[in-house]
């Protein structure tokens, strides 16, 4: 099977950084479905995982966590999934990954593709779907029921509000869970785009939050989701918190945080890594396939849309490399994703 792989941590500009290759197709075995690949989508992990360091791989090593495609083999403990179904995930990052014609992924964190989307636009949901899912409903504990009226609407400011998983957490956030949403956007058309999802107020994460959030009316927020830089941005999130509010972050931090600054507000903090469920092979791990299902429908019923925002093709690695660069600028507005081998 045709495959992008890495031996090499190099940068995206060396060719070798991730190359074309022919593999062998996996069996599946246990609760595994063997799933044929029709689109991808790349994820800053993918460019973190792939960052420059001096590991080299014995084997050629698969990356890849965000796929859409039709079941083509079922282990024999598959229960939930059948030859022919159009599936849709984010995988695990202890497996091979998606970058790859077929590829090997428990039943469990898999969902049914959304009727109405096509492979590619599905293909951009399932890793930032999950994340924001979790991040808002499992973390931060937010009642996925909308407040009775708009004035008694829970607030939440959302850092980095343009990017993948803003890009669904602001729908969640707006038209599922009925929050006053305020989104944070740097640029003209990244500050249409988290409006046209939902966000009711946006400001700049490059200026004072604390300020800026007052101009627009708001002392407090009852929740922040950091999505990106968070040793820049914590201080700010526990200045603007709310008692008893909530903090979740998904970036991971450089040096300490000062918590104690939550502490006078009996202020939480807590972190969301939608890998943990599939790497601990936790009791829960059904909830992610059960979600994307959520999602699926919330798609079909036109509440949610797809965050794909440009569409390459055919899945190569000077593809890969091209979507890799645009995400390394920090500057890519939803997803990008990658279709037909």
């Amino acid at each position: 099977m045709k495959a992008i792989a890495l031996t090499r941590y190099l940068p995206i500009e060396n060719p070798e950084s991730l190359f074309d290759i022919q593999l062998d197709k996996p069996l599946p075995l246990g609760s595994d479905l063997l799933v044929e690949i029709k689109a991808i989508a790349v994820n800053p992990v993918d460019a973190k995982v792939r960052a420059p360091k001096d590991t080299v791989e014995k084997t050629p090593r698969v990356l890849g966590w965000d796929a859409a495609g039709v079941v083509q083999a079922v282990g024999p403990d598959v229960s939930r999934f059948k030859v022919g179904d159009r599936v849709f995930y984010a995988g695990d990052i202890t497996r091979p990954g998606s970058n790859s014609e077929f590829q090997l992924v428990d039943e469990r964190i898999v969902g049914n593709m959304p009727q109405s989307l096509s492979f590619e636009q599905a293909a951009a949901l399932p890793l930032t779907t999950i994340t924001a899912w979790e991040a808002l409903f499992d973390r931060l504990h937010i009642s996925p029921t909308p407040a009775a009226t708009a004035t008694s609407a829970k607030s939440i400011l959302i850092i980095g509000g343009a990017g993948g998983v803003g890009s669904i957490a602001i729908q969640l956030a707006a038209k599922v869970a009925g929050l006053n949403v305020i989104a944070t956007a740097s640029r003209p058309e990244s500050e249409k785009w988290v409006r046209d999802l939902g966000a009711q107020h946006v400001i700049n994460h490059f200026g004072d939050l604390a300020a800026q959030l007052r101009q627009q009316g708001f002392d407090h927020v009852d929740y922040v989701l950091i999505l990106n830089d968070t040793d820049r941005h914590f201080p700010a999130a526990a200045a603007v918190i709310a008692p008893q509010g909530m903090i979740c972050t998904i970036v991971e931090n450089n040096a300490p945080l000062d918590v104690s600054l939550l502490k006078a507000k009996s202020a939480g903090f807590i972190w969301e890594f939608m890998f943990t469920r599939s790497m601990f092979q936790t009791a829960d791990m059904q909830q992610q396939g059960n979600l994307l299902d959520q999602v699926a429908r919330l798609i079909d019923n036109k509440i949610i849309v797809t965050t794909v925002n440009q569409v390459l093709s055919p899945i190569n690695a000077a593809n890969l490399r091209q979507a890799h660069a645009a995400l390394e600028t920090g500057r890519a507005i939803g997803k990008i994703v990658l279709k037909d081998f």
